[in-house]
Formats: C-alpha cells, structure tokens, sequence
C-alpha cells in the first residue's frame, strides 16, 4: 500500500514520471448523516485512488456528496439503506473494467456467496465486490473472487474496513494485488485478483 501523506497531497500533485501504478480503492456501508466518515489511511486511499469504488449505503446525499469530493473517480451503486435521492442517482448493479480485471458492483444478492457468484458470472467479473454485512470478507469461488470491504465508518461488531487493489510489482498488468485494511492501516488480509484472458 502507498505510504500515508500528511498533507492532502493527491496524485494530481504529483508529476507524470513518479505517479505510482493505478489504484482503486472499495468502500462500503458509510452509513452516515453527514459526510464520508473516512479517516487515517482509508482517506488517503480514497484521495489517492484512480478510482473509487463503493458498494451501496451512503444512507445520505451529504455522504454521498462528501465521497464525491475526495476522489477523482466515483463507481457506486446504491444499497437497501439507501434513501430516494441517492437511489435516484445510483444503479443497483455496476460493472467496471481497470487495470485488466473486470469488477462486478453491487450491494448484496439474494443466495448469499452462491447468489454473488452467479452475479459476477453472469457479468463476466473477475471479481464481485458486495458489502450489506459489514464484515471483511475474501472468499474464493470457481467464477470469480468475492469481496467485501467491510465497513469503514459502520463495523456493527466486525473490524472496521475497506479495500485496495493495485497492480502487482512485478508489473503483470492482468494481477491486482488486495489489501483489506483498517483506516489506521492494520492489515486484514491479503489476495490476488487474476483478470481473465
């Protein structure tokens, strides 16, 4: 993981030659009345990121707004918390391709690990990212590679979390090396997402 700035210093500040491979950074499940409840490294990820990616509870349009503010690039969908003007604003389900591998988004699946897997399948992801349970979560299935974040801001009994996913250092631009975090950036857990040829 890039090392913490102590000022808001993001990759718009830095020149061309010494920016850093792309990074994309996941959150969910905010839960907030009043702004994005990032803090510690969880912000600077969500500053530094090419692209964030957030999968559903805001809860509010000022948290929602607040997210919007600290990143260059917002991939969100909405989730079950979510209220009428920030579901009128996202999708429910959301499909981005970075870095070689192909993301599936979306805030939960009926089924449960089977439900999620067959979303991404059907989406031809490479990995699903999903969030609702609060709980950091990597699962490995035949299809594709099932992510939760967690919550950065919401744990409800679970670690707090979020997620990053970079290029692998030895540079094979189809791996994305994973990192689940606490925002004071205490590892959770380790993976790899391969894209699919």
């Amino acid at each position: 993981m890039r090392p913490v700035v102590a000022e808001r210093e993001t990759k718009r500040d830095v020149p061309v030659a010494t920016q850093l491979a792309p990074m994309i950074a996941i959150f969910s499940d905010t839960h907030s009345a009043d702004g994005h409840a990032l803090e510690g490294e969880a912000l600077t990820a969500a500053r530094e990121a090419d692209v964030v990616v957030h999968a559903g509870d805001f809860t509010t349009t000022s948290a929602l707004e607040a997210f919007q503010a600290e990143c260059d690039r917002l991939f969100a969908v909405h989730g079950n918390a979510d209220g009428a003007a920030v579901r009128d604003r996202l999708p429910s389900a959301r499909v981005l391709e970075e870095a070689g591998v192909r993301v599936a988004v979306t805030h939960r699946r009926d089924g449960g690990e089977t439900g999620l897997a067959m979303f991404g399948r059907s989406r031809g992801a490479d990995v699903v990212v999903s969030g609702h349970t609060h709980r950091p979560t990597v699962v490995e299935t035949p299809d594709c590679l099932l992510l939760n974040p967690g919550s950065h801001a919401d744990p409800r009994g679970n670690r707090q979390g979020f997620a990053v996913l970079e290029e692998s250092e030895d540079g094979d631009s189809d791996v994305l090396e994973g990192e689940i975090r606490e925002p004071d950036g205490t590892l959770l857990e380790s993976f790899t997402v391969e894209g699919s040829e």
